[in-house]
């Protein structure tokens, strides 16, 4: 069999168009919690804007030297919404064709999307945290800000959370499912393989 079977080609579908709603959610987030601010600070990062109390947060980064955030700072703005409508029509495309090849090149260049991302927002991160300004009211000598990439971490007496929200859940969940299906597919075609060896020997 070279060819996906419909249930899998409408399913696949069915994912790549769920993928449009993370143009009307964000897609990460970063979660501050401090005694001072018991009900939290949040950052949410969309595809192209940023939302939450970033002024906030910056008006409390100023005191430590670090960059103010804005949206300026991120250039992948200015072509994620692209990248993103290109997914959508890729998963479309392999639902079209039916085509399992089609289907583990979309894998293959998601994976390598998800590491390239992740390199991102560390070299974002990194140099957040790091290049401070040495004028700073505050210095903490050997201390650095780098917001976790996935997961906690504390920063002097805030807890930092960086997690997906809704849109990067949906995507993620989308690549997921169609992960699912080409494993499904694959096993399949090789139970079918070894049941046609044993019926012709």
């Amino acid at each position: 069999m070279k060819k996906l079977k419909t249930s899998s080609r409408i399913i696949i579908a069915v994912a790549s168009l769920c993928i449009i709603t993370a143009y009307f959610f964000p897609v990460w987030r970063i979660d501050l919690f401090a005694p001072q601010y018991p009900e939290g600070l949040v950052m949410k990062i969309w595809l192209n804007n940023l939302s939450g109390d970033v002024d906030i947060i910056n008006g409390l980064n100023h005191y430590i030297g670090m960059k103010k955030i804005s949206v300026e700072m991120f250039p992948e703005f200015s072509y994620l919404i692209y990248v993103v409508a290109a997914f959508v029509v890729y998963g479309l495309a392999i639902s079209v064709t039916a085509s399992r090849k089609l289907l583990f090149s979309y894998l293959v260049i998601s994976a390598i999307g998800g590491v390239l991302a992740i390199y991102d927002f560390y070299q974002w991160g990194y140099d957040y945290g790091h290049n401070l300004n040495p004028e700073a009211p505050i210095k903490v000598p050997g201390l650095v800000y780098q917001p976790p990439i996935l997961g906690h971490k504390q920063l002097l007496n805030f807890d930092a959370y960086s997690m997906p929200d809704v849109g990067g859940y949906i995507i993620v969940g989308a690549v997921i499912i169609s992960a699912a299906i080409w494993f499904i597919e694959v096993k399949e075609i090789s139970f079918m393989r070894y049941i046609y060896l044993f019926c012709y020997y």
